[in-house]
C-alpha cells in the first residue's frame, strides 16, 4: 500500500501537507528505499531532531525499519509542524494523523486520570515515575486513553521533570511567584496549582508560548531543561529556578484506527520497536538534563534550587480537591508506588 495524504480542514490541513513537503523520510543508516516501503507514517514531533524527542522517535523509526525489512518507515516531522499538541491528539483520535508523541497536558480533557500528570509533586524521582509507568498502572492508563480517544499509546516516553523560568526574579519560596504572569498548560489542574502557589496563570497553546515571553505578555513559564534548552528559552528569560513541580511523560502514540487496520504481525512489530527506543529516549532525556543545567548557566540564565517543601506544602489543597475527579486508587498507587 502506497502512502497517501489525507484530504484535511483549515490550518491542520495546510500544517500536514507542508510539513509532507518539509521533511524527508526516516531510514537512518538502514539504507532503505522510501519508494520500495508498503507505508510511511507521519510522525508529529513538538522539538527538533537532536532533542530528547527527537533521538527517541528516530530510534524507533530506525528499529522499525530494520524489523520490518524497510516494508513500515516513518516520517518525522518537527517542531509542531502538524499543528499543537491538542490538535496532534484530535488528529490521531480523527485517524487523520498518523502518530506523534505530545506531553500528557491535553489528555485531562479526554480521559480524566490522565490528570494524574498534572498534579503536583506526585512522582519523587525519574525511578519512581519510570516504575509505575511500566507497570500495570501504566498500562490501565493506556487502555483508558485506546477506549475513550481512539489513540494508542506505543511507548511511555518523556519530557522529563518541569522547571519554573521567568524574568521577574529568582524562586526562593513560593512567595517569589506572587503577580508573576505564568503561562500554563491547557489543564485546569495546572492552572490551580500554578493559582495556589501566588502567580497570575494563563493557559496557552504550546506553539505561542515563545512570542508571549518576548513580547512580555506572560512573564514565566515551565517546562524540562532540554525543551529549555532546545527552544532557546534562555533568550527570552533570565531565571532558571530547579522546582521539580511535576513529572511529565510524553507517550509516543498512533491514532487508535489505523494501529487496529495493520496486521496483528505489524502491530507487533511497532510496539516492540517502540519498546527498543524507550530506554534510549529515557537516558537521552536525563543526560540532556544534567548537560542542559549547565549549559543554561553559561548561557546567562541565573538558576536557583529552591527548599521544596514549602512548594509542597502550598499545593495541598489542590491535590485533595482534583484526586477524587483523577481516582484516589491511581493517585494513592503513583504516591505511594515502589519498583
Amino acid at each position: 500500500m502506497r502512502y497517501k495524504i489525507f484530504a484535511l480542514a483549515g490550518s491542520t490541513a495546510l500544517a500536514l501537507a507542508s510539513g509532507v513537503q518539509a521533511q524527508q523520510t526516516h531510514v537512518g543508516e538502514t539504507g532503505c528505499d522510501p519508494d520500495q516501503a508498503e507505508r510511511v507514517f507521519d510522525v508529529s514531533l513538538p522539538l527538533g531532531a537532536k532533542s530528547q524527542q527527537g533521538i527517541g522517535v528516530l530510534k524507533f523509526g530506525e528499529e522499525l525499519a530494520a524489523t520490518s525489512n524497510c516494508r513500515l518507515l516513518i516520517r518525522p516531522h518537527y517542531d509542531n509542524a502538524l499543528g499543537a499538541e491538542r490538535e496532534v491528539v484530535e488528529g490521531m483520535s480523527f485517524g487523520i494523523i498518523d502518530a506523534g508523541i505530545t506531553s500528557t497536558g491535553p489528555m485531562g480533557g479526554f480521559v480524566d486520570s490522565f490528570m494524574l500528570f498534572d498534579l503536583p509533586y506526585v512522582f519523587t524521582g525519574y525511578e519512581h515515575a519510570h516504575g509505575f509507568l511500566d507497570s500495570e498502572h501504566g498500562q490501565k492508563l493506556a487502555d483508558e486513553l485506546k477506549a475513550n480517544a481512539n489513540v494508542k499509546i506505543l511507548a511511555w516516553m518523556e519530557n522529563g521533570f518541569r522547571h519554573n523560568t521567568n524574568n521577574v526574579r529568582p524562586l526562593n519560596s513560593p512567595a517569589d511567584l506572587e503577580g508573576i504572569d505564568h503561562r500554563t498548560q491547557e489543564s485546569r489542574v495546572q492552572v490551580e496549582t500554578w493559582d495556589a502557589l501566588g502567580v497570575n496563570p494563563s493557559p496557552m497553546a504550546w506553539t505561542e508560548v515563545f512570542t508571549a515571553l518576548q513580547q512580555g505578555v506572560m512573564d514565566s513559564q515551565e517546562n524540562p531543561l532540554a525543551t529549555i534548552y532546545d527552544v532557546k528559552f534562555y533568550d527570552v528569560q533570565d531565571y532558571l529556578n530547579i522546582t521539580q513541580h511535576v513529572y511529565s511523560p510524553a507517550p509516543l502514540m498512533m491514532s487508535g484506527s489505523l494501529f487496529d487496520s495493520l496486521s496483528e504481525d505489524d502491530q507487533q512489530l511497532l510496539l516492540d520497536a517502540a519498546q527498543v527506543a524507550l530506554p534510549v529516549q529515557r537516558q537521552a532525556s536525563q543526560d540532556l538534563e544534567a548537560k542542559y543545567m549547565t549549559e543554561l548557566e553559561k548561557l546567562g540564565m541565573t538558576v536557583t534550587k529552591p527548599d521544596l517543601a514549602p512548594f509542597r506544602e502550598k499545593v495541598q489543597p489542590v491535590i485533595q480537591k482534583w484526586t477524587p475527579t483523577v481516582g484516589e486508587e491511581l493517585v494513592k498507587a503513583a504516591q505511594s508506588f515502589q519498583n
